[in-house]
């Protein structure tokens, strides 16, 4: 069964004095406000990539644990850090040009080596990751109101 998941968001303006509002139709981030400012200029606020890189640690924290499991190891922590690295382009406009994931974890009878080669698997099958290297199918609808 397919999972689907959605936010929505409203831009008004234009791109550098404009604003915008975000909302998750799970309601944990309401009317959440984010700009150019926030974006691109480090002011206080939330930004695209910040959420991208939330999405990442928190996805591959749960496939580093549902890997651990499956090899019988019990995770008592797993702590991820991701950076979301976005770089100007020489032809105009923006790209995120790599993720970093940075994490470590607290397991019982868990060799290092052992460790590094769960770690490296559940990254491999982290939905998340495999959406950044570019295996989603974006499917798009516009309409002009």
């Amino acid at each position: 069964m397919a999972l689907e998941r959605n936010a929505s968001a409203v831009w008004t303006g234009d791109l550098r004095g404009g604003n915008g509002r975000f909302t998750m139709s799970s309601g944990t981030l309401t009317d959440t406000p984010y700009s150019f400012a926030t974006r691109f200029e480090n002011a206080p606020g939330t930004n695209p990539e910040e959420l991208i890189a939330a999405a990442h640690a928190s996805c591959y924290s749960m496939a580093l644990a549902a890997a651990l499991g499956g090899r019988g190891f019990q995770p008592q922590e797993v702590c991820t850090d991701a950076t979301c690295v976005v770089e100007p382009q020489s032809g105009g406009g923006f790209k995120i040009t790599r993720m970093r994931l940075n994490t470590h974890a607290s397991v019982p009878g868990l060799a290092n080596d052992q460790f590094q080669e769960i770690a490296k698997a559940a990254e491999a099958a982290c939905p998340v990751s495999n959406a950044l290297r570019g295996g989603v199918n974006i499917e798009l609808t516009a309409a002009l109101a």
